[in-house]
């Protein structure tokens, strides 16, 4: 895991995506040009959490290590130290595999 210089805020999430398989099932190399972004990633960093009603702060059910699944236009495409990162909200997580 990379030491990530950046502490989301709230209940935002740092992503970086996890790389898709290059080849299909009968064994067709696929060009980087014709991919999809991958909808799979790892938590690098997670914000303290969103405030309730009663302002009280309420924690992430993500942590830093998991594997999630997100929508295919989920998050904001950020550069930090020279490696393209998503933030997105944790709302915009689907679930965490495994």
């Amino acid at each position: 895991m990379a030491n990530v210089n950046f502490r989301p805020l709230h209940d935002r999430v740092v992503v970086r995506r996890v790389e898709s398989e290059e080849k299909t099932a009968g064994g067709i190399i696929i060009p980087d040009t014709a991919k999809e972004k991958p909808q799979e990633g790892e938590v690098l960093a997670v914000g303290p959490g969103a405030r309730d009603e009663t302002g009280k702060v309420v924690p992430l059910d993500v942590k830093a290590g998991d594997r999630v699944l997100f929508g295919k236009w989920s998050g904001t495409e950020v550069r930090i130290n020279g490696e393209d990162l998503l933030i997105m909200k944790e709302s915009d997580i689907m679930g965490v595999i495994g």
